[in-house]
């Protein structure tokens, strides 16, 4: 029987909040009107084979949506506390595969991971900048889109929380 290798790397990484003086429920509201959920027809396409038709489809697609959420406040019942937040997973399957071409280990961290939570009398979103999370692979071609992807989700943040 063979043994596991395990190997460890550090990798610097950029955190962000943006604020909003905006309520939750109101940032909430504004996020899931600008972002809208993936198509799941798009994963059926490529299930039955039809690479092609997905491909076109995701072309003409949002730049991002929502690929599924979790109440994390609900979560924290369990603590009895009573706090408002969820967790978002945020992308594009067409982006995530311009960068697994190149690095698969990249789908670890595709789609990103947004938490919106109550923050005082407003709300706030926070995530990892894809842009540094991603450099840990040291490959250009998924810099290069990981760098839009950045622009893309801070741009989405920016207009919900405004």
């Amino acid at each position: 029987m063979a043994n596991p290798t395990v190997s460890t790397q550090t990798f610097a990484n950029e955190h962000v909040t943006i604020r909003s003086t905006k309520t939750f429920a109101e940032t909430k509201a504004k996020l899931e009107s600008l972002l809208p959920r993936i198509d799941d027809g798009i994963f059926t396409l490529l299930r039955y084979g039809e690479a092609e038709r997905a491909l076109r489809e995701l072309e003409a697609s949002a730049n991002l949506s929502i690929f599924s959420f979790r109440d994390h406040g609900a979560l924290l019942a369990v603590a009895g506390l009573k706090r408002r937040s969820i967790q978002y997973d945020i992308g594009n399957p067409l982006t995530a595969s311009k960068m697994t071409r190149h690095q698969l280990s990249a789908g670890l961290y595709a789609p990103i991971r947004v938490l919106l939570r109550e923050d005082g009398e407003g709300s706030a979103f926070e995530y990892d900048r894809p842009a540094s999370v991603f450099g840990q692979f040291g490959d250009s071609e998924v810099d290069a889109v990981a760098q839009r992807l950045d622009r893309d989700l801070q741009v989405a943040l920016e207009a919900a929380s405004s």
